[in-house]
């Protein structure tokens, strides 16, 4: 019988750089690696010559990738993933990075942390990532069925207080505040910047077990607004990446109604954007399920308006009708006084829910209904909201085409166009376009010839 091929090891030059980093010995990283082992219940005996063969290239078995880069972590104030350290040997793939619903707290913010490291380092799996609505439904049943983590502190690492948190939310307020006003191509390398270098800090840092809950939170909440501007910057595939990892960011801060949030608003209307309806409904009834009676009715209305759209886009009009009239006697059941409602929904008002009901009528081919619906979401939305006011009018002007109101159509299109002209959307020009193969039967028409020639202008 033939002997085996030898295949020679290629010296592992991660691990080597990550060492120098550190400023750690070999001897002083295995003695750190057992005391990381030890606290997981391991009796680990590495030494100085188990760290000169993992430099070699031997990979050592078991946990211990994930122990050695801890280790390396606490030592360097930031998470190391075990890619990282050149000891993934195919199980942590770049391809595959964001894409998975850790088991784990530490699987959990080893695969969030990847995320934004690749996101900054403007990796190509990541900007040229397709995206499937079905590979959001698999996270949705992994949060459905799973409960909180028992523990998230951690002992290691500086120091994180509630002020640290504090600052992220304060962050993500302001973040929230100038995407409204500007567009997401204007401030989501902000957002990813300050994610990879400071929030990975935090999270690889010791904190309590109640600090530790509101800093997932927090972390959760600009997690998805960076997905939301990856949507807004034409990134659908990044953005499907992003929305699961918030999603585990919000399993590991006990937030039941914030995980919904995340399916219902973010999740589903992924999955409209990719004409996926039967996904819509499906993301949208799991976040009523899984934040059952943990929610405001606030919350409650947005989760509906969610799973109307899905039934919208499948014509099912008795369906949308029925789960429609649940979101506006939710909405009307809603206290804006009552200091309930978390920041992450109290922006969900009228206007909000006018612009939902705006695109099912529209779907539906219910032209007076959608006109209405979009004049009541202009009339509510201020001026601060650019972004959503352009959408607005696009809904109206589509109503306008859909009634052969064509003058009116081209008119609210062109308000549409100049607000837009403000912003750095891709959302926006996706309306935009949209609203151009609408007007084409009506292509003769002087109107809709000099809007062409606008929307030309514009996107040139």
């Amino acid at each position: 019988m033939a002997a085996r091929p030898l295949v020679a090891r290629q010296p592992n030059e991660r691990l080597q750089v990550l060492i120098q980093e550190a400023a750690c010995s070999n001897a002083g990283l295995a003695r750190r690696v057992n005391m990381v082992g030890a606290e997981r219940g391991l009796d680990l005996r590495y030494d100085k010559t188990s760290v000169a063969r993992w430099l070699r290239g031997q990979q050592p078995r078991g946990r211990a990738p994930g122990i050695i880069a801890e280790a390396l972590g606490r030592k360097l104030g930031r998470t190391v993933t075990i890619d990282e350290i050149g000891m993934a040997n195919g199980r942590n793939l770049a391809s595959g990075v964001g894409l998975q619903f850790a088991p784990t707290v530490l699987g959990a913010i080893e695969q969030v942390c990847e995320l934004w490291r690749s996101d900054v380092g403007r990796r190509d799996f990541l900007s040229g990532s397709t995206v499937a609505a079905s590979a959001l439904v698999e996270p949705s049943r992994d949060w459905l069925i799973t409960g909180a983590d028992a523990q998230v502190a951690r002992s290691a690492g500086a120091r994180v207080g509630i002020a640290d948190v504090e600052a992220v939310r304060a962050m993500t307020a302001a973040l929230v505040d100038l995407d409204r006003r500007f567009g997401s191509g204007h401030v989501r390398p902000v957002v990813v910047h300050y994610l990879n270098s400071v929030v990975s800090g935090m999270l690889s840092g010791s904190y309590r077990e109640s600090v530790g809950r509101q800093l997932f939170g927090a972390v959760a909440r600009l997690t998805e607004l960076a997905g939301y501007m990856a949507v807004d910057t034409g990134q659908p595939g990044l953005a499907q990446r992003y929305y699961i990892q918030a999603l585990r960011m919000a399993q590991a801060a006990g937030d039941r109604g914030y995980g919904g949030y995340v399916l219902a608003a973010s999740m589903s209307h992924l999955a409209a954007q990719l004409g996926n309806p039967r996904e819509i409904a499906q993301l949208a009834r799991a976040a009523q399920e899984g934040a059952r009676g943990r929610v405001t009715p606030r919350a409650e209305a947005m989760f509906c308006a969610a799973e109307a759209r899905g039934h919208a886009l499948l014509g099912d009009a008795r369906a949308f009708e029925v789960v429609a009239g649940r979101a506006v006697r939710a909405l009307e059941r809603a206290d804006p006084d009552s200091g309930d409602d978390p920041a992450w929904i109290a922006h969900f008002d009228h206007a909000y829910l006018a612009d939902e009901l705006a695109h099912c009528h529209r779907d539906l081919g219910q032209a007076e209904a959608a006109a209405r619906a979009a004049e009541d979401s202009l009339t509510g939305h201020p001026e601060t909201r650019a972004r959503r006011r352009a959408i607005g009018l696009v809904l109206l002007a589509s109503a306008h085409v859909q009634r052969r109101e064509v003058e009116q159509a081209c008119h609210a299109g062109t308000q549409a166009l100049e607000l837009l002209g403000t912003l750095r959307s891709s959302r926006g020009a996706e309306y935009l376009d949209d609203l151009k193969e609408r007007l084409e039967p009506f292509s003769r028409e002087p109107a809709v010839r000099e809007f062409g020639t606008r929307l030309a202008l514009h996107a040139a």
